[in-house]
């Protein structure tokens, strides 16, 4: 069987009609922080507790989070677009406006994110042109009541409660 070639541009295209969270994954170069926009995390395993997310390859931030071994996620707020487009871009000091406070870590948690998830790394997969990194979970923040950013069709997007006469799962264990 010869599977046909996907374009890159009608696979964007496809996929952006998955709904994705918005998070900043961030660490420390010895005393400078390092972060980057990352919509590519996810919740892998409750035991033990493992994360996951996807740098590209061509990451300038990815090297910095594979040599100090650790890093946090900070799941975004829905007004947080810009410091999305911020640690999204190549260049500039990324922490240069951005308050935040050291996690157990020492990685960056920035200030009015939703909640943070501190991790040290697991395992790391080569695939395809991003990298998969397994953190185990060794510290969690706070949740916040406020509601995530997305990213939706190559846009920011928020949230919007959707009010369900009945649940469509048989529970948690069935969506984690």
């Amino acid at each position: 069987m010869t599977l046909a070639a996907i374009e890159p541009a009608r696979f964007r295209q496809v996929l952006g009609h998955f709904a994705t969270g918005v998070t900043i994954v961030t660490t420390l170069d010895g005393d400078t922080p390092a972060g980057f926009a990352c919509q590519s995390f996810a919740a892998l395993s409750l035991d033990p507790p493992l994360v996951l997310f996807c740098p590209a390859r061509h990451s300038r931030t990815w090297p910095v989070i594979e040599r100090s071994g650790r890093f946090a996620v900070n799941v975004l707020a829905e007004g947080q677009h810009r410091l999305s487009t911020v640690f999204g871009a190549r260049g500039a000091d990324k922490f240069a406006t951005v308050e935040w406070e050291p996690a157990p870590s020492g990685s960056p948690v920035l200030e009015d994110a939703l909640t943070w998830v501190d991790c040290a790394i697991e395992t790391v997969f080569e695939a395809g042109d991003h990298f998969v990194v397994v953190g185990r979970v060794t510290a969690l923040g706070e949740a916040s009541n406020g509601r995530p950013l997305l990213f939706y069709r190559g846009q920011y997007t928020g949230a919007a409660p959707v009010k369900a006469d009945v649940l469509s799962w048989a529970g948690p264990d069935d969506w984690v």
